[in-house]
Formats: structure tokens, C-alpha cells, sequence
């Protein structure tokens, strides 16, 4: 019996630490991702096929999130 009884709490401990990392992993992951400014860029066309005129194979991606060429958006009805 005692056996049963430390396995169970042995599973239960791993899959509460699987959970735990998951979910550590995902947040830091999601953090990352929302350092990514090409929403607010200029240059964004929010199309599948051209998504940045500028920079289009790093467009969305982790790389972009220090690109040299972001200009944030600017509301035309100003000027």
C-alpha cells in the first residue's frame, strides 16, 4: 500500500510540474511576442501576401522586433 500511496503523489508531483513549466514557457514566449511592433508600424499592410512593404520576410517575427526602419503609424485625417 505504501507504494501505491508514493507513486500516486510521484505522478501528481510530475504532472503538476509539467504544468507548471508549460505555462512558465508560454508567458515567456507570449512576452517575446508582444515586443513585436509591426502592428503599429507605417509600413504594416495587415495583407497575407505583403505584410511589411519594407521588410517583408521579417514582418511578424522575432526578429523584427528591433527593425531600424519602424515608423509608427500616423492618423492621415491630421494633415
Amino acid at each position: 500500500m505504501p507504494i501505491c500511496f508514493v507513486s500516486a503523489w510521484v505522478l501528481i508531483t510530475m504532472v503538476v510540474w509539467s504544468l507548471w513549466t508549460a505555462t512558465r514557457d508560454g508567458v515567456k514566449t507570449a512576452q517575446k511576442m508582444h515586443q513585436i511592433p509591426c502592428a503599429g508600424c507605417q509600413y504594416f499592410t495587415d495583407d497575407h501576401r505583403l505584410k511589411c512593404t519594407v521588410h517583408p520576410s521579417i514582418a511578424n517575427t522575432e526578429e523584427a522586433i528591433n527593425c531600424m526602419d519602424y515608423q509608427p503609424q500616423t492618423n492621415s485625417m491630421l494633415y
